[in-house]
C-alpha cells in the first residue's frame, strides 16, 4: 500500500452502490407483449379509423388529400341523410331485416345450444360421447360450405326467397352447443340439481330456474358470437334472397357498391357511411352486454 492510498475501513458509513443489474428475460418478455399488442391495437383499429374520417368526407374529399385524416368540408349528417333518402328509404328496412335476423336467429340458438349442452353435460345415455365428438366436427366445418347444400334443400320446399331461408340455418350454432356444454359440466353443481329434485321440482323447471341462471355468462357469450355471425353474414343472405326487400343490410350495401360505373350509381361516400351505420349495432351489443361477462368473471373467481 503506498503513502497516498488511504485504507477503508470495514465499519465506516461509506456505501457504494450497486452496479446496474440487466433486464431480466420476464422484463423483456413483458415488454415484447406489449409492443405486439400495440400493434394488434393498431392494425386492428386503422380500419376502423379510416371509415369513420371517410364517413365526414364528400365524394369527391374521399379521393384527395389524407385518407386517414378529416377535410375541409364535414359532411357527415348529410351523408347520413343520403343514406337513409337512397332508393326511397330502403336502408331502414336492410337494418330491420338484418335486426330480424340476427335477433331472432341469436335467442333461438342460445336457447337452443344451452338445451343440448345442458343435456350433454347432465344426462348420461347412450351415445352422448358420440353426439359431442359430432358437435365438434361440425364447430371444424366452415359455414360458408353449408350455404349451396342449404340452397339445394331449400329449393324444393320453397324457402329460398324468404325469411325462414335465412332465419332457419341461424339456429344452429355448433359452437355455442360445445361451450354451453363445457361450461354446464364445469359451473353447473350436481349436488344443486339434487335439491331441486329432493324439493319437487321437474327437470324443465330445474333447467329454468337453476341451469340457465348459473349458465349466463356463458349464454350472454353464445349469442353475442351468432349475433355478430349473423349481422356479418353475406353468402347465405345473397343466395337466398333475390327481392332487395328482405335482404340485410350487408347484401344491401354490396350491391350499392357493385353500382359503381353505372350512371344512377349510389356515391362512394353514401355506401361508406352506411358501412359505418351498419357497424353501430355490433359496438352498441358490445358494450352493453360486456357488464355480463365481468359479473361472470367474479362469481368464478370466489367458487
Amino acid at each position: 500500500m503506498t503513502a497516498t492510498e488511504t485504507p477503508v475501513r470495514p465499519d465506516s458509513g461509506t456505501t457504494t452502490a450497486p452496479p446496474d443489474r440487466p433486464r431480466t428475460p420476464l422484463a423483456l418478455s413483458r415488454w415484447l407483449v406489449l409492443g405486439v399488442m400495440v400493434l394488434a391495437a393498431v392494425y386492428f383499429l386503422f380500419p376502423v379509423w379510416w371509415l369513420l374520417v371517410a364517413s365526414t368526407k364528400t365524394s369527391s374529399g374521399l379521393f384527395s388529400g389524407n385518407g386517414f385524416w378529416f377535410g375541409g368540408h364535414f359532411a357527415f349528417f348529410g351523408n347520413v341523410r343520403a343514406v337513409f333518402a337512397q332508393q326511397g328509404g330502403i336502408f331502414w328496412r336492410w337494418l330491420l331485416n338484418s335486426a330480424l335476423y340476427a335477433v331472432g336467429g341469436a335467442a333461438a340458438g342460445t336457447l337452443i345450444s344451452a338445451l343440448a349442452g345442458y343435456a350433454l353435460a347432465k344426462y348420461p345415455f347412450r351415445g352422448r360421447e358420440f353426439a359431442f365428438n359430432v358437435v365438434l366436427a361440425a364447430v371444424l366445418v366452415p359455414q360458408p360450405l353449408l350455404a349451396i347444400p342449404l340452397y339445394l334443400m331449400f329449393s324444393p320446399v320453397h324457402l329460398v326467397n324468404t325469411y325462414w331461408g335465412v332465419l332457419l340455418p341461424s339456429v344452429v350454432s355448433p359452437f355455442g352447443v360445445y361451450l354451453a356444454r363445457i361450461y354446464a359440466g364445469a359451473s353447473v353443481p350436481d349436488e344443486l340439481l339434487e335439491a331441486g329434485r329432493i324439493d319437487g321440482a321437474g327437470e324443465t323447471r330445474i333447467f329454468a330456474t337453476i341451469a340457465l341462471r348459473v349458465m349466463s355468462p356463458a349464454l350472454v357469450t353464445i349469442f353475442l358470437f351468432q349475433f355478430v355471425s349473423i349481422w356479418t353474414n353475406y353468402l347465405l343472405p345473397v343466395l337466398m334472397l333475390a327481392d332487395d326487400r328482405l335482404q340485410p343490410v350487408t347484401v344491401g350495401i354490396v350491391g350499392w357498391q357493385s353500382q359503381r360505373g353505372i350512371g344512377n350509381a349510389v356515391p362512394f361516400n353514401v355506401v361508406v357511411t352506411a358501412a359505418l351505420i351498419s357497424v353501430i349495432p355490433l359496438v352498441v351489443l358490445f358494450l352493453t352486454l360486456q357488464r355480463f361477462w365481468r359479473s361472470g368473471l367474479i362469481t368464478g373467481s370466489v367458487k
